[in-house]
C-alpha cells in the first residue's frame, strides 16, 4: 500500500523548465513546491571536463534509459506498433533539469500567426486551403498577449541575439549582443542578401557576455567549445534550469526536489486532484504526495502518458476526431539541409555553439505568399556552426565509399571544408497523428506505454521540397564547389536523430470539446491541474520550441497564482 504523506501546496511531476520555472516563480511568494523527479540530481560541477563525445553524444548519457521506460511507434493504425529501444530520431532528458540540460540553446518566439494560424489561413487563402485531415486550431492566444512572457523567460536566460530584419516578423530586444559571427555564417548572410532574404544571427540562451539576470543569477559568457547538445555546459555558459531557475527556488527554503521519482498517474476525484502516486526506484516503494495543485510538468510524451494513464481527460479518437488527450501529436521536418563542398576554403568547423547560427525567415511561417503552393505555413532556414565533433560528423561528397582508406582520406580532407545549410520545417496537425495507450506493452510498474502514431504527411514532403530548391541556390550563391541535396522525404525514420521537438498531445485552446487546456495550460476537466510545455502547441512552428515553452511556463504560475487565491476555472 502506498504511503501517504504531508499535503504540500503544488506538487511538481518533472524538474526542468516548466517546473523549475513554476518552482522559481512561486515559492518565492511563499508557497511550499515538492519536485518529483525520475532521473537524478544534476549540477554544474558534473559537467566538468567532460567533454566526451563517445560518452555523451553516442551512448547518450543524460537521456531516459528506453530499457526500463520507452514508447512504442508506427506510421499508421495499419501497422504494428513496437517499442523505441534506441535513441534514434529524439532525444528524451533524464535528471534534473530534464532536457533543458542537454539542448542547443536556440531560442525563438513563434510568430503572431502561429497562435492564431486558422484565423489567419483562412482570411487570406480562404477554408478550402486547409486539407480536410488537419484539425489545425487557434491557440486560444495571441503573441501580443504573450510578449511579456517571452520577454521574462528571454531576461531570466540571458538570450543573445540580433533583431529579426524580416518585415513581417515583430522587433525583438534581446538582452545581450548576438553571438560571434564566424567565416562561414557571413558567406551565408551576403549570400542570402544577395538573393533578396533577411538573414540574422540566431538568437541563442548562450551567453555573448558576462551577465546578471533579474534574479540575480551571474553566468560567464560562451567559450564555443562546440559541446552542447547532448551536453551539460562546464561553464553555465549555457541557459539551464540547473544554472538559472532552480537556484532561485532552492534559495528560499521552499522548495524540495525528490529525484529517482517515478510518477505514475495523477489522483483525482470529482473534477479535482488530490495528488500523485508515485515510486522511488531506489527502494520500489510508493507514495501518495497530497498537493492542492498538480503540475504535470515532464517531457511532452511523459505527460501525455501520465494523464492517459490516469484516466484524466479524455482520450482522442482518429476514428470520430474527437477527445483531446494525444490530439495534435506533431514533431520537425529536417530533410531540406543540402551541403557544399569547398576546395580551396577551410574553417574551423570544430568550433562552435549548439546555437551559433545564421538564419533567416522568409521562408517560415506566412512570410511568403502560399497562394499558388500545395502547403502551408514552412520553415527557418540556417547555416548553423555548432562545433563538428569527429565521431558524428564525416561530410564526404557523393559517390564516396561508405569504408576504408579512401573514405578516411576523404573525411579528413573535407572536415572543415563542408558547410550544410538546411531548414527546421513546421509540422501541421493530422487526424491520423496522435499518441494513445499501447494495447500490448507496459513498463515496470504494469502501466502502458505510450503508443505514437505518426508519419509525414503530403503538407510537409512539399514545404521541404520547396524549401530544399532554396538551401542549395543558398550554397551556389555562396560558391560552393560541389553540392549534395537529399531526395524527397520519404517515411519517418525512426533511428536516425532528427530533432527533440515533439509537440501537442495535451493542447491549448478556447473551446474545451477541441483542446484540453485553458491558456493558462489549466486542464479544462480538473481545475488543479496544469500541464506546463510543448505538449501544449496545436501544431509545431518552423523553428526551435523552448522559447515558446518558456513564456507559456511563466503564464502557468501565474495561473497558478490565481488559481490558489481564488480557485475555479481561470478562463
Amino acid at each position: 500500500m502506498a504511503k501517504k504523506l504531508p499535503k504540500t501546496d503544488i506538487v511538481l511531476a518533472g524538474v526542468g523548465w516548466t517546473g523549475g520555472i513554476i518552482a522559481a516563480e512561486l515559492t518565492r511568494k511563499g508557497y511550499k513546491v515538492v519536485g518529483l523527479e525520475r532521473g537524478k540530481e544534476r549540477k554544474t560541477e558534473d559537467y566538468l571536463m567532460v567533454h566526451d563525445e563517445l560518452r555523451y553524444q553516442q551512448r547518450n548519457e543524460m537521456m531516459q534509459d528506453l530499457s526500463k521506460e520507452t514508447l512504442t511507434l508506427r506510421h499508421d493504425r495499419s501497422k504494428r506498433a513496437l517499442p523505441y529501444r534506441q535513441h534514434g530520431s529524439f532525444l528524451i532528458g533524464d535528471g534534473v533539469g530534464g532536457s533543458g540540460e542537454h539542448w542547443n540553446g536556440l531560442t525563438y518566439r513563434f510568430f503572431p500567426y502561429d497562435f492564431e494560424i486558422y484565423t489567419k489561413t483562412v482570411e487570406r487563402y480562404g477554408k478550402d486551403k486547409i486539407p480536410a485531415d488537419m484539425p489545425l486550431q487557434d491557440w486560444g492566444i495571441t503573441y501580443d498577449e504573450l510578449v511579456p512572457y517571452f520577454e521574462k523567460f528571454e531576461t531570466m536566460a540571458g538570450i543573445s541575439g540580433e533583431a529579426n530584419p524580416h518585415p513581417e516578423v515583430p522587433e525583438v530586444k534581446y538582452p545581450t549582443a548576438p553571438l560571434k559571427e564566424t567565416p562561414s555564417m557571413k558567406m551565408f548572410r551576403e549570400a542570402s542578401k544577395n538573393l533578396g532574404y533577411h538573414p540574422y544571427i540566431a538568437p541563442a540562451a548562450t551567453l555573448s557576455e558576462s551577465y546578471t539576470n533579474p534574479d540575480g543569477i551571474s553566468r560567464g559568457a560562451c567559450q564555443y567549445c562546440g559541446f552542447c547538445e547532448r551536453f551539460g555546459c562546464e561553464y553555465g555558459a549555457k541557459a539551464s534550469p540547473v544554472v538559472t531557475v532552480l537556484p532561485v527556488a532552492k534559495e528560499t527554503g521552499n522548495f524540495e526536489v525528490r529525484t529517482h521519482c517515478v510518477v505514475r498517474k495523477v489522483l483525482h476525484t470529482n473534477g479535482k486532484a488530490t495528488g500523485v502516486l508515485y515510486v522511488d526506484t531506489r527502494t520500489g516503494e510508493e507514495y501518495i504526495q497530497e498537493a492542492d495543485v498538480v503540475v504535470v510538468s515532464a517531457y511532452v510524451l511523459n505527460n501525455i502518458r501520465i494523464l492517459l494513464n490516469s484516466k484524466l481527460g479524455r482520450p482522442y479518437d482518429p476514428e470520430t476526431g474527437t477527445g483531446v488527450i494525444g490530439k495534435n501529436y506533431a514533431y520537425q521536418m529536417t530533410s531540406a539541409a543540402s551541403t557544399g563542398f569547398f576546395k580551396d576554403k577551410e574553417f574551423n568547423l570544430y568550433a562552435g555553439t549548439g546555437a551559433l547560427a545564421g538564419v533567416l525567415d522568409d521562408f517560415n511561417g506566412d512570410n511568403f505568399d502560399h497562394t499558388d503552393l500545395n502547403f502551408i505555413h514552412g520553415g527557418n532556414i540556417a547555416l548553423g556552426h555548432y562545433g563538428k565533433r569527429p565521431i558524428s560528423n564525416n561530410s564526404v561528397p557523393k559517390g564516396t565509399p561508405g569504408w576504408g582508406k579512401e573514405f578516411k582520406d576523404e573525411s579528413i580532407f573535407w572536415a572543415n571544408r563542408s558547410l550544410s545549410v538546411g531548414s527546421q520545417g513546421s509540422v501541421m496537425p493530422n487526424k491520423e497523428n496522435y499518441i494513445d495507450l499501447d494495447p500490448t506493452y507496459k513498463d515496470q510498474f504494469g502501466d502502458p506505454l505510450i503508443r505514437m502514431t505518426f508519419n509525414y504527411k503530403d503538407n510537409e514532403r512539399n514545404q521541404q521540397k520547396y524549401i530544399r530548391e532554396i538551401t542549395t541556390k543558398i550554397l551556389e550563391e555562396m560558391g560552393a564547389d560541389m553540392i549534395t541535396t537529399p531526395g524527397d522525404q520519404g517515411d519517418w525514420d525512426t533511428t536516425k536523430y532528427q530533432t527533440t521537438h515533439n509537440t501537442g498531445g495535451v493542447i491549448m485552446g478556447a473551446d474545451p470539446e477541441t483542446s484540453a487546456l485553458n491558456n493558462y495550460l489549466q486542464m479544462w476537466d480538473c481545475e488543479n491541474v496544469f500541464v506546463p510545455g510543448a505538449n501544449a502547441f496545436p501544431h509545431n512552428s518552423g523553428m526551435n520550441p523552448t522559447g515558446t515553452v518558456g513564456a507559456l511556463a511563466y503564464r502557468a504560475a501565474e495561473g497558478i497564482e490565481k488559481y490558489l487565491k481564488n480557485g475555479g476555472s481561470l478562463v
